[in-house]
C-alpha cells in the first residue's frame, strides 16, 4: 500500500472511532483479546473459525470431518499444521483407480454445431 492510501485509512479509522467513541486502548485490548483466543486454539478452518478442542465439536469442523477431513489437518501446531508446509507428493503407482473409466478424461460432446 502506498503511503497516501495509508495515511487516508488512518485518518478514516480516526473519524470512525472518534464517531462510535472507541479509544485507542479499548482497541488495543480487544486485539489482546483475540490474540490470547487465538493462542488458546487447538484448530482452525481456512476461513479462520477456531476450536480449543474441549466441549462439543463445533457445527464447521462436523461438517468437514463427515465429508472425509481428517481433525489433524485443522491442527494449529505440530507438524499435522499444512498451511506452512509444502504439498505432499503422490505416488500414482497405488492409484485405486488407474486404468479404469474414472482415470480417463474424455472431451466433451459438442452436439448442434
Amino acid at each position: 500500500m502506498d503511503e497516501r492510501k495509508r495515511e487516508r485509512m488512518v485518518a478514516y479509522l480516526r473519524r470512525r472511532m472518534k464517531e462510535f467513541g472507541i479509544e485507542p486502548d479499548d482497541l488495543a485490548s480487544a486485539i489482546a483479546e483475540d490474540q490470547l483466543r487465538q493462542k488458546a486454539s487447538r484448530y482452525r478452518s481456512a476461513t479462520g473459525e477456531t476450536w480449543d478442542g474441549k466441549g462439543e465439536i463445533p457445527h464447521w469442523l462436523k461438517k468437514v470431518m463427515s465429508a472425509g477431513q481428517s481433525l489433524e489437518h485443522f491442527a494449529i501446531n505440530g507438524e499435522t499444521n499444512h498451511a506452512n508446509s509444502p504439498l505432499p507428493t503422490i505416488d500414482w503407482q497405488n492409484d485405486p483407480f488407474a486404468g479404469s473409466p474414472l482415470a480417463t478424461v474424455k472431451p466433451a460432446r459438442h452436439y448442434g454445431r
